[in-house]
C-alpha cells in the first residue's frame, strides 16, 4: 500500500488549523493566525510519529488527549483553569461536528455494507480509511461553513436575551448611563403592579447619586424594617418587593420607580413603559463588563423616544 506522507501530514496541519480557527470564533476569543497554525503545527506532528519506533503510542487515546491540550494551549495560551477546559471542549465538540456531518453524508450517500472488514483493514495498515481523503478535502470546508454558519444562528437567537445594551435612568431630572446585560434568567416582577424589575450596581458611581439613595442600596433591611424613616418625596417611588435565589426564599429588595427609563437598541432610544429598578453596591459582573441586568420583558413594552439623549 502506498502512503503519500507528505500528503496526510500537509491535510491533517490544514484540518487542525481550521478547527482552532472555528473554536476561535465561536470563543470570540482574538487570536494571531501564527498561533492558529502554531497550534495546527503541533498537532499534525502525530501523523509523523506514525513513521518513527513511536508509532504503537501515536494512536493511544492518551496520546491524542496529550497532542489536544497542546494544541489548545499553543493556540489560545493559558488564564486560568476555566479557560483552557472551555477551550478544549469547544475544540472537540468542532472536530466531533464537522467529523460527525462528513461520516454521516458520507454513508448517506453510499453505505458500505463491509463496513466492518474495511475498518479492520485500515487499522492494520494504519493510514486507511472508510471515508477516501478525496472526499474529506472536498467535504470538510461545506462542512466547516455550514458548521460556522449553524452556529452563528443560535447566538443570534440567544442574543436576543443574553447582550449588552446602553440603559439610561432618570431620577429627578438627572441622566444615569450604564451598560446592561438583558438576561433572560431575571424573571422578578412586582406583584401588584406586575411591573419587571431591573437590577443596577452603583459601587463605582456613588458619588454620582442621591445620597438618600445610597442609603437605600447600601443598607435596605433599614428600610425594609421600618428603622429608618423614608423621606417623603421617596416615598412614592419606593417599592417593596419579594424575591427568592437558589438557597434563600422570602428576602425582600427595595425597588425605585424612575421619572424614566431608556435602551438603546440598535442606535435607537426606546422608552421602557413600565419599570423599576433596585439599585445595589454589590459588583454584578467580577470584570466590570455591565453594571445592570435588564428584564426581557422591558424590551417588549417600549416606545420610541422622540430625541435621543447624550
Amino acid at each position: 500500500m502506498e502512503v503519500y506522507l507528505d500528503i496526510i501530514w500537509a491535510l491533517n496541519f490544514l484540518f487542525d488549523s481550521l478547527l482552532l480557527y472555528l473554536t476561535a470564533i465561536i470563543l470570540k476569543r482574538d487570536v494571531r493566525l501564527w498561533r492558529i497554525f502554531a497550534g495546527g503545527l503541533v498537532g499534525s506532528i502525530i501523523i509523523l510519529l506514525s513513521i518513527t519506533p513511536l508509532h504503537s503510542y501515536a494512536g493511544h487515546p492518551i496520546t491524542k488527549l496529550f497532542f489536544s491540550f497542546a494544541m489548545v494551549l499553543t493556540s489560545f495560551g493559558y488564564k486560568r483553569i476555566r479557560f483552557f477546559i472551555r477551550g478544549l471542549m469547544t475544540f472537540y465538540l468542532m472536530t466531533f461536528l464537522i467529523g460527525g456531518s462528513l461520516i454521516g453524508v458520507h454513508y448517506f450517500v453510499k453505505f458500505d455494507f463491509k463496513l466492518s472488514s474495511t475498518v479492520l483493514l485500515a487499522s492494520v495498515k494504519g493510514f486507511g480509511d472508510p471515508i477516501s481523503w478525496l472526499f474529506v478535502l472536498l467535504g470538510f470546508p461545506i462542512a466547516w461553513h455550514f458548521s460556522k454558519r449553524n452556529v452563528e444562528a443560535i447566538e443570534i437567537t440567544k442574543i436576543q436575551y443574553d447582550s449588552l445594551i446602553k440603559v439610561i435612568v432618570q431620577i429627578n431630572d438627572v441622566s444615569y448611563s450604564f451598560k446592561g446585560l438583558i438576561d433572560s434568567g431575571n424573571q422578578l416582577y412586582d406583584p401588584i403592579s406586575k411591573m419587571p424589575v431591573m437590577f443596577i450596581s452603583i459601587r463605582e458611581r456613588v458619588t454620582d447619586f442621591p445620597k438618600y439613595l445610597v442609603e437605600m442600596a447600601q443598607t435596605p433591611d433599614k428600610f425594609i424594617l421600618g428603622t429608618e424613616e423614608i423621606a417623603p418625596d421617596w416615598e412614592n417611588r419606593m417599592r417593596i418587593i419579594p424575591y427568592s435565589v437558589l438557597g434563600q426564599e422570602h428576602q425582600l429588595i427595595i425597588a425605585i420607580k424612575p421619572d424614566n427609563i431608556l435602551i438603546e437598541k440598535e442606535g435607537e432610544l426606546h422608552h421602557v413603559d413600565r419599570g423599576l429598578v433596585s439599585f445595589s453596591t454589590q459588583q454584578l459582573s467580577p470584570e466590570d463588563a455591565f453594571q445592570c441586568i435588564v428584564h426581557p420583558k422591558m424590551l417588549t413594552s417600549t416606545r420610541r423616544a422622540e430625541a435621543k439623549h447624550a
